[in-house]
Formats: structure tokens, C-alpha cells, sequence
């Protein structure tokens, strides 16, 4: 999924789609580590304990392998041929193997010299092989197992792949499940699936995933239809969407629109007054709640994705995230110029987010979206009972949940309220599986649980309001037509006797 065979057809804006270029958004790869950044010239880096600079990235193509050198510079590494089969030697077995601490040879003192000097982590563990008396004596997998150890340790290897969907699902399940309620990346992908994402849909999402989910729905649609997204408090959290690095054409088809302004969507009072009296502009969204709740699931989702970098490169990134999708005011009117020009290009920010406002609120007056998604902390119930009447019938819909009992409630209210069909709640089951020569196995620890989904389809209601006598009355007839009848007494003849 790293390359571009993700990616949708027709995409003209992504000239040289499978270089990497400065501004880019990239994901940093270590064994099965994770980190998302952006290219930037003269930027450092801190990874996995490791610090460079990713300047010497640019131009090489995705899924290229870096060896870090001495003052943080990435150099390509080069493929060194492994030795045969033939050429190594091996033991039949380990049972004669001490592990007493004395078969290495090399102190720490002694590697601790051999980094001093720049030796590059490879020949490091070289010598270790080197200076190990019992490692002839190991049997060829635990050779090879003694290798990877030791690679993992010294050897500063970083391979910088493509953001894709899977890639940040495991990369945000791994660091910190809880900014993504717990989403398991597989039951990402059934949702994906169930919810019939495709380009050219109009679709609905509420989600408080870090934005997550939003950006596999945009990645699947390729740019193509539209998406509207409700958020709660005062502004949407999309610090996951920007780690995609979506061009600004994606952008064209995404709106907004508070999730408090529903309710009067739906009973027709909403007017565009009522958007007139909240702030507007992102810069405001922390002097109220729902904004400092924004501002702390950034924070923490900077902490996710840059790991163990310093905190000084946390606002950097955050505001690099932010400047994609909501372009704040971050910079002071000493930065911009006068207070005057400060104040006017506050206020023209704030009437585009007040259109796009209005622009989602027509979109979803009309009442034919293609499908919802419903992901977030709140229970699903109420959500998903306002928010299917914005659904035109025959569209699916999914839920998620990191519980069972709550979509176990939503379950029993949408039975009672009609107009679906094929409602399912459903759990994912997932195991990995070692897979090498002769070592083939499911590995020893796995996923315990990755959320439920409740999924189904809409229908039209009117027909089944109306017809509300016709079908009790089936229904009465049909149970007459099924109901066996009682069965007949025999009176026994009394016996003589």
C-alpha cells in the first residue's frame, strides 16, 4: 500500500508522485516503527533515538532505505550481498551454548570507541560477530537471529515510505490507540467497505479519530465527490488528514459544519445568523471548550507522531498540520504587517468559513447524502437517529464503537424506529502470522479486540407509514396461517379390572 498503486487513476496534480519532495509529507519506517513528518530543508529530526536531517531525501524515490552518518546525514544504503548458504558456518544445535556473559569478547567501552570514531553501525556488528566465540557454534537461525538483534541496535537504518491509510492506522494503534478510540486498522478497512466509499460519493462523517477516518474516505474518493464533516466544540481535529499531504484540490470537496447547528438544520430554524454569532476564525477556537479540546488532541497528536522529538519542534508541526486545512492565524500583526491588515484578513477568513458553513448546510438540506460514518467517543444513539434523515434510502451507513453495549442499544432503537434493512453488529477477529523458511507460525502475541461495528442500509419510510394497517394486518393473518392447532383430547376407555 506504500506505492502508488493506491493511489486513484486519474490524478493530473500529483506530477512525479513517486519522488519525494521538499513539503512533502512522509512516513519514517524502522522495523515496525512509524513516524510522520515533513520534509523541510535544515530541519532536524529525532527518531527511534536517532537525530539527522531529512535534506538528503529529497529526489530519491519512496520506499528508499537511509543509513544515518556522522552529523545526522542521511546517505542511500546500498544493497550488500548476503553470504550463502554454502559459505556459512554452523552448528547442528545450541545445547552446548552457555550464556555466561563471557563469549563476547568486545566490551562496552570498546564499542562505545568504535562509535566515537564514526564507524558505521554495520561493521559494528561485524566485529561482534568477529569477536563472539560461540557463534559458529549456533545452529543457522540462531545466527540469523543474533544478526537482526544486533542490526536493531547499532545499525541506524530508516526507509521513508508513502503515508497511506494502513500505514498511519498502525502507526496510530501502535504509539497511542486512545486519540483513535481504540481503531484497529482492520476495522478500519471493514468500514471503509461496508460505508461503499468511492469517488464521486457525497458522504457524511462524524469522527473524532484525529481525523483519521476522514482521511481514508478522502483517500479512497481520490478527490472525487464530496464530503461533509460535523465536528463537535469549536473546530475540527484533523491532525491525522494533514499527514496524508492531500493536495489543495482535495480540499475543494470537504466542508464543514458544527455539530450543535444539526437539530435546527433538521425542525428548518437554522439561518445564517446563527453562524454569525460563534467565532469564525481558528485562532479563536481556543477561548472556548470544544477549541481547548482541539488544542490538547493536537497536542497529543503531534506527541503520536513525532515520537521522541524534542518539544520545541511540537508547535512547528502542529501549526505545519493545521496550515493545510484551516490555515490559522498564528502569526502576530508584528508578522503581518499593521493591526489593520491583521484585523482584515481575520474577518475575510472568517466570512470563507462562514460560506463554507452555509455551502454544507445546503448540502446537507438536500437530504441525499450517499452514506454515513459515524466514529467518535459520544454515544452512537442520538447521533445516528439525527443524522439518518440526511440519508437518502438504499445508502449504507456504518458505526463504530470501541463497545458493544452502546451499539447494542443503537441496535434496539433502530429496530424500533424502522426503515433499515440488513442491520449487523460486528466484531473483526485478527491475528498475525510469522512467515519465513521453515518458521512459519501465528506469532505469540495478538490483538485483543479492535472495536465493534454496527452497520446497515437505509429505506424509504413513507411507504411503510402508510401502509401501517396493511402490514398489521398480514402480520395478524400470517400468524393465524402459522399457529398449529391445539391438539385434540383422546378419552382413554376405562379397563376392567
Amino acid at each position: 500500500m506504500e506505492g502508488s498503486g493506491e493511489q486513484p487513476g486519474p490524478q493530473p496534480q500529483h506530477p512525479g508522485n513517486h519522488r519525494i519532495r521538499d513539503g512533502d509529507f512522509v512516513v519514517l519506517k524502522r522495523e515496525d516503527v512509524f513516524k510522520a513528518v515533513q520534509v523541510q530543508r535544515r530541519k532536524k529530526v529525532t527518531f527511534e533515538k536517532q537525530w539527522f536531517y531529512l535534506d538528503n531525501v529529497i529526489g530519491h524515490g519512496y520506499g528508499t532505505t537511509f543509513e544515518v552518518t556522522s552529523g545526522g546525514s542521511l546517505q542511500p544504503k546500498k544493497k550488500r550481498e548476503e553470504p550463502t548458504a554454502e559459505t556459512k558456518e554452523a552448528g547442528t544445535d545450541n545445547r552446548n551454548i552457555v550464556d555466561d556473559g563471557k563469549s563476547q569478547k568486545l566490551t562496552q567501552d570498546d564499542i562505545k570507541a568504535l562509535k566515537d570514531k564514526g564507524i558505521k553501525g554495520e561493521e559494528i556488528v561485524q566485529q561482534l560477530i568477529e569477536n563472539s566465540t560461540t557463534f559458529r557454534d549456533k545452529t543457522e537461525f540462531a545466527q540469523d537471529k543474533y544478526i537482526k538483534k544486533k542490526k536493531k541496535k547499532y545499525e541506524a537504518i530508516i526507509t521513508v515510505v508513502k503515508p497511506s491509510t494502513r500505514i498511519l492506522s498502525i502507526m496510530y494503534y501502535a504509539r497511542e490507540p486512545g486519540k483513535i478510540n481504540h481503531m484497529r486498522y482492520d476495522t478500519l478497512a471493514q468500514m471503509l467497505t461496508l460505508g461503499n466509499i468511492r469517488a464521486g460519493n457525497k458522504m457524511i462523517v462524524m469522527e473524532t479519530c484525529a481525523g483519521l477516518v476522514l482521511g481514508a474516505m478522502m483517500e479512497r474518493m481520490g478527490g472525487f465527490g464530496s464530503i461533509i464533516q460535523l465536528y463537535p466544540g469549536g473546530g475540527p481535529v484533523r491532525a491525522a488528514t494533514a499527514c496524508f499531504g492531500f493536495p489543495k484540490s482535495f480540499l475543494n470537496g470537504l466542508y464543514e459544519f458544527p455539530l450543535n447547528k444539526v437539530d435546527s438544520l433538521l425542525h428548518g430554524t437554522f439561518s445564517a445568523e446563527m453562524l454569525s454569532s460563534e467565532p469564525k476564525d481558528s485562532a479563536l477556537v481556543e477561548e472556548s471548550n470544544g477549541t481547548l479540546e482541539e488544542k490538547q488532541a493536537s497536542e497529543q497528536e503531534n506527541e503520536d507522531s513525532m515520537a521522541e522529538a524534542p518539544e520545541s519542534n511540537h508547535p512547528e508541526d502542529q501549526e505545519t498540520m493545521e496550515t493545510i486545512f484551516q490555515d490559522p492565524e498564528h502569526k502576530g500583526p508584528k508578522e503581518r504587517g499593521s493591526k489593520k491588515d491583521y484585523i482584515q484578513e481575520k474577518q475575510r477568513r472568517q466570512e470563507e468559513q462562514r460560506k463554507r458553513h452555509l455551502e454544507a448546510a445546503a448540502l446537507l438540506s438536500e437530504r441525499n447524502a450517499d452514506g454515513l460514518i459515524v466514529a467518535s467517543r459520544f454515544h452512537p444513539t442520538p447521533l445516528l437517529l439525527s443524522l439518518l434523515d440526511f440519508v437518502a434510502p438504499s445508502r449504507p451507513f456504518v458505526v463504530y464503537c470501541q463497545y458493544k453495549e452502546p451499539l447494542l442499544e443503537c441496535y434496539t432503537k433502530l429496530r424500533e424506529r424502522g426503515g433499515i434493512i440488513n442491520l449487523r453488529l460486528s466484531e473483526t477477529w485478527l491475528r498475525n502470522y510469522q512467515v519465513l523458511p521453515d518458521r512459519s507460525h501465528p506469532k505469540l502475541l495478538m490483538s485483543g479486540g479492535g472495536g465493534y461495528l454496527l452497520s446497515g442500509f437505509t429505506v424509504a419510510m413513507d411507504n411503510l407509514k402508510a401502509d401501517t394497517r396493511l402490514k398489521s394486518n398480514a402480520s395478524t393473518l400470517e400468524s393465524q396461517e402459522t399457529e398449529e392447532p391445539a391438539a385434540k383430547k383422546r378419552k382413554c376407555p376405562e379397563s376392567d379390572s
